[in-house]
């Protein structure tokens, strides 16, 4: 007798889920612990599997339906899994050979009912006769194609002279312009006709590549597209850290020419051990360190109670673009990391993030976040801040720039912009300027950087 299976606990504050893609079909065997389908969360996607094993009979949700914990999403019959049903399915080719033959004898009968139908067949054969005089109409027309004609791109027909400046200013070719003037000439309206028509083909092959289902509204075609369950949290979440929090951003520079040179020098010795050495285990070292030497910083506000909170751990969220929306993943305990164990960290976070494999707690207990605009571009911007976090940096993409130097000199330097957003309720403008400050001296210095403690 068939039983249900229910949406397990998903997490923490977690009472439902949408679902995402359902991986089993009605009547497929199915193993213990194999994946039946793909939820996402208000923070995660992650997979359900099968309590045991057994042959699915029904299946109770459908893709896009919003499914609380402990709702029934399957309804199973236990006994062998997938690997038992592999068994029959073999058994199931024998008996299709035998009803192969039997449809045989069936159109011989039909032939030979089709017997007297070859007598009027002789009759519409004179038919195809007059075909040959059809035929000659259209050879004409195949010769006559090969005349060069006004409008085809080879032949041009007469044009005034404002009908020439018209086509200069437009960029057309008047030899491609068909003619509908006394006498085979181009006018001004056949002119602005063939730019129309070109422009409603170019708009026609490039099709939209918005996802959702096509629309309309008063003044046009649409598509529209349910949000995701993560893209609803990340809107909520936005929408109150703006509304709540006075946010202010500082903007700043940092010389990080010998940081540049340090790195690559380096990136080979990491490549041979699986790692990419990028910009940013450097970055996650700095702003570790200098929230450990300004824990305002790395600090939290309870308005409920009146209280600052700081965190005496230090993870650090990196935010990462996926093709499902922003995902920021939470490197924990990156002050007591080295660099190359923060690169192996971050390698592996951002690819669970982009295959969508993240746990809920990858993603939970930050206290600071980094957003990274230089692998897209540009240079500064106003990053909104994570709550319960107080602060956050956006780091834009670095770029050579003539710099004066300290022996007055100019010269070529490398440098990166920084974007550090801040609570005012409790970090004041000091506060997040001498936290900054220390940022950019260890990445100036990147000797002092990795002697840091």
């Amino acid at each position: 007798m068939p039983t249900e299976i229910k949406l397990p606990a998903l997490g923490e504050n977690i009472d439902s889920g949408d679902v995402l893609s359902i991986l089993v079909s009605e009547g497929d065997s199915v193993d213990k612990d194999q994946d039946l389908l793909e939820i996402e969360t208000d923070k995660a996607t992650m997979p359900v599997p099968s309590p045991e094993a057994g042959k699915i009979t029904k299946i109770l949700v459908s893709e896009g339906d919003t499914v609380e914990v402990g709702m029934a999403i399957f309804e199973i019959e236990a006994g062998g899994g997938g690997a038992a049903a592999a068994a029959p399915a073999k058994e199931e080719p024998k008996p299709e050979p035998k009803p192969e033959p039997e449809p045989e004898p069936a159109p011989e009968p039909a032939a030979q009912e089709s017997k007297p139908d070859p007598k009027p067949e002789p009759e519409p054969e004179p038919e195809p006769a007059p075909a040959a005089p059809v035929a000659q109409p259209v050879a004409k027309a195949t010769a006559a194609s090969n005349v060069d004609l006004p409008g085809d791109g080879h032949s041009s027909a007469a044009a005034g002279p404002s009908v020439r400046r018209l086509a200069r200013e437009l960029g057309v070719e008047l030899r491609r312009v068909r003619p509908s003037g006394e006498g085979g000439r181009i006018t001004e309206d056949d002119v602005r006709n063939h730019v129309r028509k070109e422009s409603e083909k170019a708009n026609a092959a490039s099709a939209s590549n918005a996802p959702g289902r096509l629309s309309s509204d008063s003044q046009g075609a649409t598509r529209v597209e349910k949000m995701s369950r993560m893209r609803q949290t990340i809107a909520r979440n936005m929408v109150v850290s703006y509304t709540t929090i006075p946010q202010l951003t500082n903007f700043d520079d940092v010389d990080i020419t010998e940081l540049e040179e340090m790195r690559q020098q380096s990136k080979g010795d990491y490549a041979k051990r699986g790692l990419k050495l990028s910009q940013m285990p450097f970055l996650v070292k700095a702003i570790a360190s200098s929230l450990k030497a300004h824990p305002i910083v790395n600090a939290s506000v309870d308005m409920e109670n009146n209280q600052v909170i700081y965190k005496e751990y230090v993870n650090i969220g990196i935010a990462v673009d996926t093709d499902r929306g922003l995902t920021v993943p939470v490197l924990r305990d990156a002050d007591r990391m080295s660099i190359s164990q923060i690169a192996r960290g971050l390698d592996d976070l951002v690819a669970k993030a982009r295959d969508g494999k993240l746990s809920l707690d990858e993603m939970q207990g930050g206290t600071f976040t980094i957003s990274n605009m230089g692998a897209v571009g540009g240079t500064y911007s106003t990053p909104i801040i994570n709550p319960p976090e107080v602060a956050i940096i956006l780091i834009g993409r670095s770029r050579m720039l003539p710099t004066v130097v300290e022996d007055g000199s100019i010269e070529p330097r490398l440098i990166m912009p920084l974007s550090l957003t801040y609570d005012h309720r409790v970090v004041d403008g000091a506060d997040a300027a001498r936290f900054l400050n220390e940022v950019k001296e260890l990445l100036a210095a990147p000797g002092r950087l990795l002697l840091a403690p």
